[in-house]
């Protein structure tokens, strides 16, 4: 039999009159544990497999990202995104395994903040 553990958390806050927010999401898949014989050894291996994400929006700082992630066994796929301090966006999609590595496609945006210069 398969459980699953699910935990949510998410938090709330007011800065000024906007809102900041935070949230997180956890899902954990816990299998049956196999044993795995070393000799007179014994060890027990669970399948890896999860799935998580996150969120952070604040307009007062500026801190905006946010992340998805899973796993299942060694393979692991994800996205995250975040705001960079030029204005501009990153976002990068990876994945990797046992066999052929870490690979990541990382783009930014191009909505540079050009700055302002006063003269006197």
């Amino acid at each position: 039999m398969v459980s699953k553990v699910v935990l949510f958390v998410a938090l709330v806050g007011v800065v000024s009159a906007e809102h900041a927010f935070s949230s997180q999401h956890i899902h954990k898949y816990d299998g049956h544990h196999e044993p795995v014989h070393h000799g007179h050894h014994h060890d027990y291996y669970t399948h890896p497999k999860y799935e998580f994400e996150y969120k952070v929006s604040d307009p007062h700082t500026g801190d905006h990202k946010s992340q998805h992630e899973s796993r299942d066994g060694d393979v692991v796929k994800g996205y995250y995104s975040l705001h960079q301090p030029d204005g501009s966006e990153r976002h990068v999609h990876y994945h990797g395994d046992h066999h052929s590595g870490f690979h990541a496609d990382v783009k930014h945006s191009t909505h540079h903040i050009v700055p302002h210069h006063h003269h006197y």
